[in-house]
C-alpha cells in the first residue's frame, strides 16, 4: 500500500512538471463533470495524441470512429489534440471522455485523472506492443553513447515513452548524469514523425522515436533503412489504447469495449481493422503497464524534477 502510494505521488509529480510544461503545475479545480447518467451516453468526444500529422491521424481513426457509432449508437467525434504535454489538461478542458492514449500518457491520466483502459490494438502479426528507438545517420560517426557528446538530440514530447523516457533511461544506464551539459543540443519535435525527419535530414545527429512510426515510415521512404541506424531499444509497452473517464456509465464503457474485442468476428468490423492495421482488438488493463510504472521509476530516482520542469 505504501508502494503504491508513493508511486501515485511520484506520478502526480511528474505530471505536473512533464504536461504543464509553460504554465506551471495546475491544482484539480476544474469543474465537475454532470453527475453519472443513468441512461447511455449519446455522443463521446475521443482525444488522439499527435503521433503524426492531423490529416494521418484523422484518415487512420475516422473508420473505427464510424464503426463504433454505427454498432453501439453512440456518436463518436474525434479530437486531434495538439501537443503530448496537453493531453491531460485538455481531455479535463475540452471535456473528453477518452482518448486513445501512449503509454506514458496513459499514467499520467490514469495517476491524475482515474482512467480506466478498455481495450487496445493487436496489429497483422499478433503484436500488442511498441518500443522506443535510438536511432543516427549511418554516416555520423557515431556508434555508442560515448559518440554522442557535443551532438544534437532530437526528442519527441516529454510525455511520451519512446520519445523521452527511453532515451532518459538510455543516458542513464551509460552513465551520463547530465545529458543537457553532455550534448550540444537537445529539443522536442513534437511529433514521431518530425524526429524522424530531422535526423534523416541532418537537422539532428540522434533522435528517439516509436518503433511502429519509425517502420512505417520506412516501408515508405527508402532513405530510412538506407541511412539510418539504429542504436538501441527500450523494453515493451502496451499500444496505444482506448482509456475513458472512470464516472462515464457503466452500460457505455460495456458496450464500448464488446465493440471492439469482438469487431474482428463479423466482415465490417474486419474491413474496418484492415483500414486501421490492426487483427483485432484486445483486453487491456492498468496492469499492462507495469513496465512503463517501473521505467518512470528508474528516470525519477536518476534525475531530478527541477530537469523535468523545464520547457519543452
Amino acid at each position: 500500500m505504501k508502494h503504491n502510494m508513493r508511486l501515485l505521488i511520484r506520478l502526480s509529480l511528474l505530471l505536473c512538471l512533464f504536461v504543464v510544461l509553460t504554465a506551471g503545475c495546475k491544482k484539480s479545480d476544474s469543474p465537475p463533470r454532470e453527475a453519472e447518467k443513468t441512461t447511455d451516453e449519446k455522443t463521446l468526444l475521443i482525444g488522439l495524441i499527435p503521433e503524426r500529422n492531423i490529416f494521418e491521424q484523422i484518415e487512420q481513426y475516422e473508420p473505427l470512429a464510424d464503426y463504433l457509432s454505427r454498432k453501439t449508437g453512440i456518436k463518436i467525434k474525434l479530437k486531434v489534440l495538439t501537443r503530448y504535454g496537453s493531453i491531460v489538461d485538455n481531455f479535463v478542458e475540452q471535456k473528453l471522455d477518452g482518448a486513445f492514449f501512449g503509454s506514458f500518457t496513459y499514467t499520467l491520466a490514469h495517476a491524475k485523472l482515474g482512467v480506466e483502459p478498455l481495450a487496445r490494438p493487436e496489429n497483422i502479426q499478433g503484436v500488442s506492443t511498441y518500443y522506443g528507438l535510438i536511432f543516427t545517420r549511418k554516416d555520423s560517426g557515431i556508434r555508442n553513447a560515448a559518440d554522442m557528446k557535443g551532438k544534437t538530440f532530437a526528442f519527441v514530447a516529454k510525455a511520451t515513452t519512446a520519445g523521452y523516457l527511453l532515451p532518459l533511461a538510455f543516458f542513464k544506464d551509460n552513465g551520463i548524469e547530465d545529458y543537457r551539459g553532455f550534448l550540444k543540443e537537445a529539443y522536442f519535435t513534437g511529433t514521431h514523425e518530425d524526429t524522424i525527419y530531422d535526423v534523416l535530414n541532418k537537422k539532428a545527429d540522434i533522435g528517439a522515436a516509436k518503433n511502429t512510426v519509425y517502420y512505417e515510415m520506412a516501408r515508405a521512404n527508402a532513405r530510412i533503412e538506407e541511412e539510418l541506424a539504429v542504436l538501441a531499444r527500450s523494453p515493451d509497452v502496451p499500444e496505444n489504447g482506448l482509456a475513458v473517464r472512470n464516472d462515464l456509465s457503466s452500460s457505455t464503457k460495456k458496450i464500448l469495449k464488446e465493440t471492439l474485442l469482438n469487431m474482428h468476428n463479423d466482415e465490417d468490423g474486419m474491413n474496418v481493422l484492415k483500414q486501421f492495421g490492426a487483427k483485432r482488438f484486445i483486453e487491456t488493463k492498468d496492469a499492462d503497464y507495469q513496465s512503463v510504472y517501473d521505467y518512470i521509476k528508474k528516470v525519477d530516482k536518476y534525475f531530478t524534477f527541477s530537469e523535468h520542469g523545464t520547457g519543452s
